[in-house]
């Protein structure tokens, strides 16, 4: 089977896949942003391995939303 080329797409594919790809941009910008701004002692591992991660790894944004849900620890909440 021959490789398709991005003229031989429909319209409606074509849409899906940037639609996709802007989604993992924003999914990655939004984890990177968060990482850089939480202390080390609130992430789950090293910060730099999550950068690293989020940054190289396509993963159709399993790797963001992995961040979001298991690398980052609860803030602690002070009782005034």
């Amino acid at each position: 089977m021959a490789k398709k080329r991005w003229q031989d797409l429909s319209p409606r594919t074509r849409q899906w896949i940037v639609a996709g790809a802007v989604a993992e941009g924003a999914l990655k910008i939004a984890a990177l942003i968060d990482l850089k701004r939480r202390p080390a002692n609130e992430v789950r591992g090293s910060k730099k391995t999550w950068a690293v991660a989020i940054t190289l790894v396509n993963s159709a944004g399993a790797v963001p939303v992995a961040y979001f849900l298991r690398g980052r620890r609860r803030r602690e909440q002070t009782v005034e």
